[in-house]
């Protein structure tokens, strides 16, 4: 060792990726408790008493080990059979189905599983905050795709051809309903989406983490679902949003065998079993009552009314969001841009958002809103917002 200590090399993967300016926002927050965040990623909600005590039972009885690499086969074949019911996804639980820590590490496992260093990936822009860092990280590239609040924050099939143009790519992230957008796909957008992937060889990874919660009438329809996309879907689910189980950290991947076995093989250098007490409340999750999940997307429907009222109402223009639990409003004329907004909102109405830029170059001039708190504080956030902007 030399006098000078340990020289340290952090490796480039890690040196290039972004800074957060959430972050930032976040640290601000937690040293002042008058601050109202409607920054929250996960439901305000615990986890449903009947999922909570079948994990107590499990541990009682000792169910504190390992399981197999793709998870317990008790677990797939429920996840199965709802995908079947619900989904109308037909799929082999034994080999085409992988259970993972979130739906995180199933996203990362299918863009390891799908991409060589160096390749590319298109990802929606303004989209999910780690798409971007997941593809950096194993030194892929990310190309965003726009999407623009005019089409309703839709793909547009010219603007994935133009994110296509310097580098061609094999795979696709789609993510409905949106992160941060609230938009929900129509079988029609998604026919056209699948359509274009079967004639350009994509491999689509399907992001459905927020599938129980849509409103207004609008449908969610899992591309997997559509004719002659078996080979060409990894659909990717969440227990953490539909059944508020956010830290019990289990989400599941279906799509072709061959690309589930090869998720599962990586899976043995990434945490190599989820969790067992995990599964087996999972499938309590499955196959107990729903009535928690009608109540949670009932009360996000009221407070997401209230919220898009209010917005448009003093001056943030806000799309109606079909779907997930966030807002995406345009920024007021005249201000600077989404990041000094934000950070003005903090400091003179104490309520923290989050800049449209976290979710890509093309979230600039908006900012994200969740509505996963109490309606009482989203009440007291826009008469902050009110007495500021006006």
């Amino acid at each position: 060792m030399s006098r000078h200590g340990i020289r340290r090399i952090i490796a480039e993967r890690e040196e290039e990726l972004p800074s957060s300016e959430f972050v930032k926002i976040l640290k601000i927050a937690e040293e002042n408790r008058d601050i109202i965040s409607l920054g929250p990623g996960e439901p305000d909600f615990t986890t449903p008493k009947n999922i909570i005590a079948v994990a107590k039972k499990k541990l009682d009885q000792g169910f504190t080990h390992y399981t197999p690499l793709g998870g317990r086969s008790d677990t797939k074949e429920a996840i199965a059979k709802k995908l079947k019911k619900e989904n109308k996804i037909d799929v082999n639980p034994e080999n085409q189905i992988i259970v993972t820590v979130g739906a995180k590490e199933a996203l990362h496992l299918s863009l390891m599983s799908l991409l060589d260093p160096g390749e590319a990936a298109l990802i929606p822009d303004p989209g999910y905050m780690p798409y971007r860092a997941m593809a950096e990280t194993i030194t892929v590239e990310p190309l965003s795709v726009q999407l623009k609040m005019e089409d309703g924050f839709e793909y547009d099939i010219d603007e994935i051809k133009r994110a296509m143009e310097p580098k061609e790519t094999k795979v696709m992230i789609l993510n409905s309903p949106s992160n941060p957008t609230g938009t929900v796909l129509s079988k029609k957008k998604l026919e056209e989406i699948a359509d274009f992937a079967i004639d350009n060889s994509i491999v689509i990874i399907s992001d459905e983490a927020y599938e129980k919660f849509v409103y207004d009438g609008a449908k969610h329809v899992s591309i997997g679902s559509l004719n002659g996309m078996k080979d060409h879907v990894v659909s990717i689910f969440s227990f953490s949003k539909t059944y508020a189980m956010p830290g019990f950290r289990i989400g599941y991947a279906c799509g072709p065998a061959d690309i589930i076995q090869a998720m599962t093989r990586l899976k043995m250098g990434t945490t190599l079993s989820t969790p067992t007490i995990s599964q087996l409340a999972a499938i309590e999750a499955l196959g107990g009552s729903q009535a928690s999940v009608k109540k949670m997307v009932a009360e996000y429907g009221r407070r997401r009314k209230f919220m898009w009222k209010r917005l448009n109402g003093i001056g943030m223009e806000c799309l109606k969001p079909k779907g997930a639990f966030y807002m995406f409003p345009r920024i007021p004329k005249g201000k600077h841009n989404s990041s000094m907004f934000s950070h003005s909102l903090l400091h003179k109405s104490k309520v923290l958002v989050v800049p449209g830029t976290e979710f890509g170059k093309y979230g600039e001039g908006f900012v994200r809103m969740s509505y996963a708190t109490s309606y009482e504080k989203i009440v007291m956030a826009m008469e902050r917002l009110e007495k500021v902007l006006k």
